[in-house]
């Protein structure tokens, strides 16, 4: 059995896209996770993706997720509230100037609270700032992502809002598979 899915790429063409979202909720901050973590990054996209079935990186070992982590020009931006992650976005900057929003989400209990909005303003301006962390890199040209139709019902209208454009769009039978289980059945 499969199922159809719409994949939209977006992108930013330059920094001056990037509009902002309103000021965050009270208790909210953006922290880069400075020190690659392979355990960490496997918790944040399991944690984010498992209800919404992202499945590319789960059988992956840890040597394999180190590598991805501690690639240069790989960032993890994490929004916390009140000290609990609450989600984060990761950028993966090219040699050539383009950076792309590899992924982005919220834990499912801070979905439509205005955080959203907040973590992918200041990641997304992270991203058009990136060769200022990294040394010899080429200054960013270009921030993209893709979303599917699987992504959160907020995701494409944020993207939007954030000063995003549509450049492609893709439908794709796949197989239909169950959202990985976080936790075990009762």
């Amino acid at each position: 059995m499969s199922v159809s899915v719409t994949t939209w790429s977006l992108e930013q063409t330059s920094a001056g896209d990037l509009r902002p979202a309103g000021e965050p909720p009270a208790g909210v901050r953006v922290v880069r996770a400075e020190v690659p973590s392979p355990e960490f990054s496997r918790y944040l996209y399991a944690a984010v993706g498992g209800d919404l079935r992202w499945t590319d990186r789960l059988a992956l070992g840890r040597s394999a997720w180190r590598e991805i982590v501690e690639r240069p020009g790989t960032e993890t931006w994490v929004a916390y509230e009140h000290g609990t992650p609450a989600g984060y976005l990761e950028l993966a900057g090219g040699d050539d100037g383009v950076v792309e929003i590899v992924y982005f989400g919220l834990l499912p209990q801070f979905r439509g609270r205005r955080i959203g909005g907040c973590l992918l303003a200041y990641g997304t301006a992270r991203a058009w700032d990136l060769a200022t962390r990294w040394p010899g890199r080429k200054p960013t040209e270009r921030v993209w992502l893709h979303t599917c139709s699987l992504d959160g019902e907020y995701a494409m209208a944020n993207y939007e809002r954030r000063g995003f454009r549509l450049f492609d769009t893709r439908v794709e039978e796949e197989p239909d598979r169950p959202a990985p289980a976080l936790w075990p059945a009762p």
